[in-house]
């Protein structure tokens, strides 16, 4: 007759720390879920358990509009500077990972400064930012008032998104993107190159044929970094983005003035829109990697 396997019990470490996982589990996704939860309630709903009734209300009063907030404008500024911000960080990471691959006169120092950014406290780095094109348009009205009083009376300011904004956030999402891009080098296997430089290939069709579509994952990965973190950026954007609020902004500023679960709608809404862009990166690495096998 066979014996049964005897199992073998588990110490009470493992349960410990199964017990402190599952709490940090709870703590990271529990308040997401509960807003999920509470914008759902019916048109007496508020803003705590338990909940009243259960509608799409709150959605459709985020459609028509909260006050004189255009949250629908604000929508297209996030998605627009995000797009951007994404596609300056897939190329700029890539640059430099390139160019990382040789010696690079001054690389060690312009590495630190690049990484810098990201031990620096978020909001000093706006202010400075702030600052810096306020100056600038100090010193543009100084040169407008002396030589082209005309535009002087249209000009209002260098600060806008798609300038200061833009800068800001790209001191947050290019340090990772480089990061993650010399983690792709570093193991890239340059015998492949060496491989198509033998049978003729030149550096460009070289780099197009055999290295794009080897760190094409990756390069669909720091994408993703860079629109989330786009996305959902406010301490840089606080003191940067001049007179346009992005969506991040406007929801801050809604926190103090909104009592309604319109707020967790709209909560809900950019959560959603975060997960499609993760679910869609990994739906696009997958297929990319099929193709490669």
């Amino acid at each position: 007759m066979a014996r049964r396997p005897v199992r073998k019990q588990r110490p009470l470490s493992f349960w410990l720390l199964g017990a402190v996982f599952a709490a940090f589990v709870l703590f990271l996704y529990g308040p997401m879920f509960a807003i999920f939860v509470l914008s759902f309630q019916g048109p007496e709903g508020g803003l705590t358990f338990p909940m009243r009734g259960t509608s799409l209300h709150w959605f459709r009063q985020l459609w028509e509009g909260i006050g004189v907030i255009d949250i629908g404008a604000a929508f297209r500024r996030s998605l627009a500077l995000g797009t951007v911000v994404m596609a300056l960080t897939v190329g700029l990471s890539l640059l430099a990972g390139l160019a990382y691959r040789k010696k690079l006169p001054g690389g060690t120092p312009l590495f630190y400064v690049v990484v810098a950014s990201l031990i620096m406290p978020s909001i000093i780095v706006s202010l400075g930012i702030g600052l810096m094109f306020r100056l600038l348009d100090t010193g543009l009205k100084t040169l407008l008032e002396a030589h082209a009083p005309a535009l002087l009376e249209t000009f209002t300011t260098t600060m806008g998104l798609f300038s200061s904004g833009l800068g800001a956030q790209l001191t947050w999402t290019l340090p990772f993107g480089l990061l993650i891009m010399f983690a792709v080098f570093n193991r890239f296997n340059p015998a492949y190159e060496e491989a198509a430089r033998d049978l003729g290939a030149t550096p460009w069709q070289s780099f197009r044929h055999v290295v794009l579509p080897l760190i094409g994952p990756s390069l669909v990965g720091v994408g993703m970094f860079g629109f989330t973190l786009s996305w959902d950026e406010i301490a840089r954007s606080s003191q940067a983005m001049g007179d346009l609020n992005t969506l991040p902004l406007e929801l801050q500023g809604l926190t103090t003035t909104v009592t309604t679960p319109v707020i967790y709608a709209l909560g809900t809404v950019t959560t959603v829109i975060s997960f499609l862009v993760m679910g869609l990166t990994l739906g696009i690495v997958a297929f990319w990697q099929s193709r490669r096998r």
